[in-house]
């Protein structure tokens, strides 16, 4: 539940993830000014609302992993108060759970669900939050450390190969699909995350777009850790795959501006998000992007997720039936039998 989580993180209060190419020395963190993280607060969306049936976040689950021997994922599941075990529900996937789970954090998806779902602005969807994969030894993620330097999260969230989708689609989705009612159509499943969350979700549609076609990035890192800059080339070469994705980043992310003036533009996080925007663009996708002035973190994507989620699922059935007064009410919980 969500009373068991004790202090996550912020992602802006991360420390940097320790790759086998750490970051450069960078330039003073943000311009002469205010805080341009300041204007980024979340709105009544975010929040707990008086009246809003309140999903259920059960958990902790442990989900051994095949594709990384020796590695277990854990994860917690958000059921709404509207499901019907008798009506396939959609999905979204969160990477780094513990983060977008967490109560007092900027992300709060969990409240974002309950609210638009009670609205029938987004459809009744079950929520999972998956942390990274780490051995039975390592701790899981805490205020201090995402998992960049306890855990397998560097491994799996920033290369490109298509192990981390392995474990979504092979390990975790039979394990939801025991236990609830979920669509199989892929059009219906959505994945996201922050930072290296965000472009291991990219990654995860990139291979199976027969399993997720809606991606949430927030802060991308499509930067080169382990090669990720290269994917507005991936895209421009490729075949257009059936994915629609919201991209939110600030123009004060990582800029690998170095203190001696010199400057890697392979690890310029804002850039590199515009250049995928670019390219996704060119080739057709859907695409919907802001750029603000936030920095690395979730506080200009926290306080965008609920329209980042209206909009990826604005396609879900409607009706138009002036009579159909069901349609027209709050989509409340189904009456206990």
């Amino acid at each position: 539940m969500l009373s068991t989580l004790l202090l996550l993180p912020l992602l802006a209060q991360a420390p940097p993830p320790a790759q086998t190419n750490p970051r450069p020395p960078q330039a003073p963190a943000q311009p002469p000014g205010p805080n341009t993280d300041g204007q980024y607060r979340l709105g009544p969306d975010s929040l707990e609302q008086e009246g809003v049936p309140r999903g259920k976040v059960v958990g902790p689950f442990v989900l051994p992993s095949e594709a990384y021997p020796g590695t277990q994922h854990t994860y917690y599941v958000y059921v709404p108060a509207q499901y019907d075990p008798k009506v396939p529900a959609s999905l979204m996937i969160f990477q780094d759970g513990q983060a977008f789970m967490y109560p007092e954090g900027d992300a709060r998806a969990h409240n974002v669900m309950d609210n638009l779902i009670y609205r029938r602005e987004i459809p009744v969807m079950i929520g999972v939050f998956i942390n990274p994969g780490r051995r039975p030894d390592q701790p899981e993620p805490n205020p201090k450390e995402w998992g960049d330097r306890t855990t397998n999260r560097p491994t799996e969230y920033n290369s490109l190969d298509d192990r981390y989708a392995r474990v979504v689609v092979d390990e975790l989705l039979p394990a939801l699909y025991k236990e609830y009612n979920i669509s199989k159509d892929p059009a219906r499943h959505g994945i996201g995350g922050a930072s290296s969350g965000a472009i291991a979700a990219f990654t995860v549609a990139w291979h199976r777009p027969d399993h997720f076609q809606k991606v949430l990035s927030i802060v991308g890192s499509f930067t080169n850790l382990r090669g990720g800059h290269v994917y507005p080339d991936l895209v421009a070469k490729a075949d257009k795959k059936p994915i629609r994705i919201f991209m939110v980043d600030g123009r004060n992310d990582n800029r690998a501006l170095r203190a001696d003036g010199t400057y890697d533009a392979t690890r310029d996080w804002f850039l590199n998000n515009v250049n995928l925007m670019k390219a996704l663009t060119a080739k057709g996708y859907d695409v919907n992007y802001s750029w603000g002035i936030g920095k690395h973190g979730q506080k200009q994507g926290g306080a965008m997720i609920p329209e980042m989620m209206r909009w990826l699922w604005r396609d879900h059935p409607v009706s138009t039936d002036v009579h159909d007064m069901v349609e027209r009410s709050f989509n409340d919980p189904k009456p206990a039998k």
